[in-house]
C-alpha cells in the first residue's frame, strides 16, 4: 500500500527497485543518526569507560578497507558516502575514547601525586566547633531516623528507575519510526526531484576488480569475522554491566545493517551481482548477530541491576 501511494502518478518504477531504494535510504538516514547518541552520552557522562578501544580500531580499519574498495570497485555514491562518513564517526568516538580514557584519566593521577596542603586552621582553636566535622550520633532514636530517611529514598529510586526505562523503550521506539519515516519521504523527495535513479544494466554486469573484493571480504571480516564487536561483547560480560554504552547506538546500528542488506538484495537477485556485492552483504547483515547478542547484554543486566537494586532497598526497609 506505501508503495502504491509513492508512485501514484508517478513513471512506472518496478516495486524491488522501489523498495531498494527506500530500505538504502532508511539505511543512510539510521547511520547519520547512529554517532549522535554514543557521542552524547560519553559528553554528558563525561567517560567513555564503556566502549574498548579495541572495538573502535578494529572498526576503523574495517571501514578504511570498505572505503577504499567502494571507491576502486567504483559503487554507488550513497555506499561511498556510507563509508566516508563510517571513517568520520570513528574518528570521533575513538578521539573521544582516547580522551576520556586516557588523557584525563593521566591529567587526574598527576593531581593526586601533586603534594595537597591541608588547611592550617582546620583544628584551629580559634575556629568556631560549629565548623569542624561532627561525629556521627549513636541511639536507637538516632538510627531510626537515619533509617527512615534513607527507605523513601531507597524506594522512590526506583520508581525513578521505573518510570526511566519505560520513557527509554518509547523514546527508542519513536526515533526508530522517524528515522524510518525520514528515509522513506527522502527517498520519495529524492527520485520524485531527479537525484535518486534506478540502476543501469551495465552498471550491474559490470566486473568487479579482484582488489576491490578483496578489501570488501577484508572489511567483512573486520567488522564480521565476530572480532568487531566481541572485544565489546566480552567487557560487558566481565563488568556484568551495559554502562557507558547507548542502547539506542546499537539499535540503530541493527536498523542501519538490516535495510542496507535489504536494499542490496531488494536490487537484485542475479547470481553475479550477489557475488560481487556478498563481501558488503557479509559485514552488514552478518554484523546484526553481534549486534543482537549486545542487545540480549542490554536486557539482561539491566534488569539484574533492578533486581539487585529492589533487594537493596528492602533490606534497608527492613533495618531495625
Amino acid at each position: 500500500m506505501l508503495a502504491a501511494l509513492l508512485l501514484a502518478g508517478a513513471e512506472p518504477l518496478p516495486l524491488r527497485e522501489a523498495l531498494s531504494g527506500i530500505m538504502g535510504s532508511i539505511s543512510l538516514v539510521s547511520w547519520i543518526f547512529l554517532l549522535i547518541p554514543q557521542v552524547t552520552e560519553n559528553y554528558r557522562d563525561g567517560s567513555a569507560e564503556g566502549v574498548s578501544v579495541a572495538f573502535i580500531t578494529i572498526w576503523i580499519l574495517g571501514d578504511i578497507a570498505n572505503l577504499i574498495g567502494a571507491l576502486w570497485g567504483r559503487l554507488l555514491s550513497t555506499v561511498i558516502a556510507l563509508a566516508i562518513y563510517f571513517c568520520v564517526s570513528d574518528v570521533i568516538l575513538l578521539s573521544q575514547t582516547i580522551y576520556y580514557n586516557h588523557v584525563t584519566d593521566a591529567l587526574a593521577a598527576r593531581r593526586e601525586r601533586a603534594p595537597c596542603s591541608t588547611p592550617a586552621d582546620l583544628h584551629s582553636p580559634t575556629q568556631p566547633l560549629l565548623a569542624r566535622p561532627r561525629r556521627k550520633s549513636s541511639g536507637a532514636k538516632s538510627r531510626h531516623r537515619r533509617s527512615s530517611s534513607r527507605r523513601p529514598a531507597s524506594l522512590s529510586a526506583i520508581l525513578r528507575r521505573e518510570t526511566s526505562a519505560s520513557m527509554t523503550i518509547l523514546r527508542n521506539i519513536l526515533v526508530i519510526s522517524s528515522i524510518c519515516f525520514a528515509g522513506t519521504l527522502g527517498w520519495f523527495v529524492a527520485w520524485r526531484s531527479g537525484a535518486w535513479s534506478t540502476t543501469e544494466k551495465n552498471d550491474d554486469n559490470r566486473e568487479m576488480p579482484g582488489g576491490a573484493e578483496m578489501l570488501g571480504y577484508l572489511g567483512a571480516l573486520l567488522y564480521l569475522g565476530q572480532v568487531a564487536r566481541i572485544p565489546q561483547i566480552i567487557r560487558n560480560h566481565h563488568n556484568k554491566s551495559c554502562g557507558g554504552l547507548s542502547l539506542l547506538f546499537f539499535l540503530l546500528s541493527l536498523l542501519g545493517n538490516l535495510t542496507y542488506g535489504a536494499g542490496i538484495l531488494c536490487h537484485s537477485s542475479d547470481r553475479t551481482y550477489i557475488k560481487d556485492n556478498l563481501p558488503w552483504l557479509i559485514g552488514s547483515l552478518g554484523t546484526m548477530s553481534q549486534d543482537v547478542i549486545i542487545f540480549i547484554q542490554f536486557h539482561i543486566y539491566s534488569r539484574n541491576s533492578m533486581e539487585t537494586t529492589q533487594v537493596c532497598s528492602a533490606a534497608i526497609y527492613d533495618e531495625n
